[in-house]
């Protein structure tokens, strides 16, 4: 049955997007008054309809602007497993539009409206990595949960809704925020429809695929998305820097995730989200992972099956999306060709091939330098003493300042959770090649950050020290500074 995603009605849904809307074009709109009313006092008529003509363009392009589809089609005569799998929820669901697939490169899933011809269409989006990792029927959860928004759209105040907050958290990025005092409020008052829209659609997704399927998509969906964002994007950027990409690049995070060390990694971060990535004016059209698992209805589902679902065109498709995640084409709103480009400026490489010592580099970063810059010591174990010293009496804010100046211009709100990331990621790395240097050697070939002590147990660094900015005692740390860590105990 239906799900309800609001008790608001749909005026309230209209009135909340129309404040949002005038608020997100207010900057926009005093800008251009102001320049209308200057031309004007000096008789530049000329010039104020210069500008009226300019700002009803910019509005006409805003609302109608159509881009190419994103991502690479996935034709039902190619892919016919899929192609099956998607009638068949869309068939449970109560979908009956028209529907196109298409694969992009990220850890993604969304349906978008396009025309095609004369015929209003749907389009599919679905993330190779989901593709690749999820089975049978967490895919048909992840389906069912984007074809049920529509069951839950109604007058499409929902959509309407959703469209307006984003632009309006548009006008929050960067450091000038004018909107900010009256933009917080509506977005926290919004925010409650958007998830109940979320977990409704959850709710159709567990009735289609089954709780269990519905729970494990969820959450591998967040670990996916982490390894992606944190390892996968180090290694894009550091190879862009010499001219290089990953042509295996989907092979070496599935690789990574079955570590260890990096899966207790993600897992905790994805457990530490809304401290790693607060979210101070309500942007976030998501409930937080375990509210959504906790919502979820009991339901036993559909028998789709345990494993993934095949692709027939699997190299080809992996090979366009290698190059389109490589060259930053893996979001909607950078669509890339369906065809395949025979020139390419970032030469291949092979990540699983490349010697453990340049794999872990790439995962890591430059941090240490960045540290003995910011502390202004010339190695990192003097860094390191300095950002102990500054975690020790409280002043490792001004620390994660100087090594990212962009933190004084975040949300007051953000600036914390923000200043302890950077802190102990930098403390991490550095105090890694400290210990590297004194003989640990590394757990995995991933991370420069978790290091064997010589009786082969792990130390993970970066979770140190930020349990020692949690705490405020640099204590432990500072005794891995004077030894190679034989009496250390696991983390």
């Amino acid at each position: 049955m239906d799900t309800p995603i609001s008790e608001d009605g749909r005026a309230g849904r209209w009135l909340l997007s129309a404040a949002l809307l005038a608020l997100s074009w207010l900057p926009r709109t005093v800008l251009a008054v102001g320049w209308i009313l200057v031309c004007l006092h000096f008789d530049q008529v000329a010039g104020a309809a210069c500008v009226v003509a300019f700002v009803t363009v910019q509005a006409v392009r805003a609302v109608g602007r159509r881009g190419p589809l994103p991502g690479r089609a996935l034709n039902p005569d190619d892919e016919p497993e899929l192609a099956a799998l998607v009638r068949d929820v869309a068939e449970r669901v109560g979908f009956g539009e028209p529907l196109l697939v298409r694969v992009v490169p990220g850890v993604e899933a969304s349906l978008g409206r396009v025309r095609v011809g004369r015929t209003d269409t749907r389009v599919l989006l679905l993330g190779l990595p989901l593709l690749r990792a999820l089975t049978a029927a967490e895919l048909a959860s992840v389906v069912a949960h984007e074809l049920a928004h529509e069951r839950h759209v109604g007058d499409r105040g929902v959509v309407l809704l959703r469209f307006a907050r984003a632009w309006t958290a548009d006008g929050l990025e960067g450091r000038f925020r004018p909107t900010a005092p009256l933009a917080g409020p509506l977005l926290r008052a919004s925010q409650p429809q958007m998830w109940r829209a979320e977990t409704a659609a959850d709710a159709d997704a567990a009735r289609v695929a089954g709780t269990e399927a519905t729970a494990g998509a969820l959450r591998r969906t967040a670990l996916l998305h982490t390894v992606l964002d944190n390892l996968g994007e180090s290694w894009l950027d550091r190879l862009a820097e010499d001219g290089r990409r990953p042509e295996d690049v989907y092979d070496a995070l599935d690789a990574a995730l079955a570590d260890p060390h990096v899966a207790h990694r993600a897992a905790r971060a994805v457990a530490e989200a809304d401290l790693l990535h607060p979210d101070p004016y309500a942007t976030s059209d998501h409930p937080p992972l375990e509210r959504r698992l906790a919502a979820l209805p009991h339901h036993t589902g559909t028998p789709y099956g345990d494993a993934p679902v095949p692709l027939r065109t699997a190299a080809a498709v992996e090979a366009w999306c290698a190059r389109a995640l490589a060259h930053g084409e893996e979001r909607p709103g950078t669509p890339a060709s369906d065809t395949d480009t025979d020139t390419d400026a970032l030469r291949p490489v092979r990540l699983l091939e490349l010697p453990d010592d340049d794999l872990r580099e790439l995962g890591g970063s430059t941090l240490s330098p960045a540290l003995c810059r910011a502390t202004g010591r010339d190695t990192p174990a003097e860094a390191v003493s300095a950002a102990l010293d500054a975690i020790a009496d409280g002043t490792w804010t001004a620390l994660a300042r100087a090594l990212e100046p962009s933190l004084r211009h975040a949300p007051a709100a953000a600036r914390a959770p923000i200043a302890r990331t950077v802190v102990a990621a930098a403390v991490g790395h550095a105090l890694a090649d400290v210990l590297l240097a004194a003989g640990l050697t590394p757990a995995g070939r991933w991370t420069r950050t978790v290091l064997l002590t010589p009786d082969g147990r792990p130390i993970d660094l970066y979770e140190r020290a930020a349990t020692a900015l949690d705490d405020g005692d640099p204590g432990p740390l500072r005794a891995l500074l004077t030894t190679t860590g034989p009496k250390e105990t696991a983390v």
